[in-house]
């Protein structure tokens, strides 16, 4: 029977798996202590807002007076985070299962490496998964296969719509299993044994099956699930918001909408740590120059004939670019100034160059007044 009377538990601490408005719905961990809820809808206190302290999806959180009967509680603390992404906005995530398509749309290897620079960029794990495996023949398996090993990924091969998962042996021979089975878990190089006791964010590309995979993981969800649009070739967004879902096998996933183009926001100087093709030649042999960019700097170590080399010079026009823009953005910034007028408005203008319009203080004046004297003195 469920009561509001006070539980004889030390502290009620729990994973924010939603946020939406002002408001957080929070798992408990049950911590072998039977709970009348597992799950409680609570609010922030407004000590951590004057704080400023953000609570996230992903955030592990203390919750205070709990109203069983009307399943809510009060956030009292946020507990230190052991990573954060700004985009999308979750705490504490281990990794990052990227998921592509491998047909339909057709897999393209610049497509497929903005998402994989974007992936590293948020220092986690990266996992990649191919789906509609099904869709090609053994020989294209093999080829992408290969193909991503040389990029330094080990790369998952699925079907959701069939429910398989499709592993080489040694023999170089396609062996085909169940994808979903629990047996999986206790399996290396599967995706169910990827995901065990982990918080992933699962991300892609729209109309790659990311929202099927995870309506096949978690039989008791039902999320919105869209085809591939014909005149563009890629898939309609079905996803709005973030929030993590719990595997029945252990774990959380957090599905996060779909976009087609990420954008390259890191600097010149990290881009070669998001290729690991390159990150590897960096490591082997030191470049001449410390701020080398492996394009045209002599006894550069990255620079040299791996495949997706053009792909990073491309990638690094646009880093480049996007610095500039942002020098640009700041420097307008330093040169106004917001000013108050009349009725309380703001308005920017022109900032007068430091120190060449500022009077002079009369110490200043004092002491060049009496150097010029003494000047005058010595020329008598």
């Amino acid at each position: 029977m469920t009561t509001n009377e006070p539980l004889n538990v030390p502290e009620l601490i729990g994973t924010v798996v939603a946020v939406q408005a002002n408001f957080y719905q929070v798992q408990l961990e049950t911590q072998g202590t039977s709970l009348p809820e597992t799950i409680l809808l609570c609010t922030r206190r407004s000590l951590l807002k004057k704080m400023g302290q953000q609570v996230m999806v992903g955030d592990q959180v203390v919750v205070e007076e709990p109203d069983w009967l009307g399943k809510r509680g009060a956030i009292t603390q946020v507990f230190p985070r052991r990573t954060e992404l700004s985009r999308p906005p979750i705490a504490n995530a281990n990794q990052i299962l990227l998921v592509f398509a491998i047909a339909e749309p057709e897999l393209e290897a610049t497509a497929l490496s903005r998402f994989l620079v974007k992936a590293e960029s948020t220092g986690l794990e990266v996992c990649l998964c191919l789906n509609k495996c099904d869709l090609v023949s053994s020989e294209q398996l093999l080829y992408w296969r290969d193909r991503l090993l040389n990029w330094g990924y080990q790369a998952l091969f699925i079907s959701v719509s069939s429910g398989l998962e499709y592993t080489v042996n040694s023999d170089h021979q396609i062996i085909q299993k169940s994808l979903f089975q629990i047996e999986n878990t206790f399996l290396e190089n599967t995706l169910l044994y990827q995901l065990q006791d982990k918080t992933t964010v699962i991300s892609g590309p729209s109309g790659v099956g990311k929202s099927s995979l995870i309506n096949q993981l978690i039989p008791s969800i039902n999320l919105r699930v869209s085809s591939v649009s014909g005149k563009l070739g890629r898939g309609r967004h079905t996803t709005r918001h973030v929030e993590l879902f719990q595997l029945p096998t252990g774990g959380l996933l957090a599905d996060t909408p779909g976009f087609n183009q990420p954008e390259l926001e890191c600097s010149p100087e990290e881009l070669t740590d998001y290729f690991p093709e390159a990150k590897h030649r960096f490591q082997q042999g030191k470049c001449q120059f410390s701020d080398c960019l492996h394009r045209d700097e002599p006894n550069c170590s990255v620079r040299g004939d791996w495949e997706r080399y053009p792909i990073y010079l491309d990638f690094l026009e646009a880093a480049i670019a996007h610095q500039e823009m942002l020098q640009q953005q700041k420097d307008v910034e330093i040169n106004v100034k917001s000013k108050s007028k009349s009725g309380g408005k703001q308005q920017l203008e022109p900032k007068l160059a430091s120190k060449k319009y500022r009077r002079s203080s009369r110490r200043f004046q004092h002491q060049t007044l009496q150097d010029l004297c003494e000047d005058f003195s010595e020329e008598e």
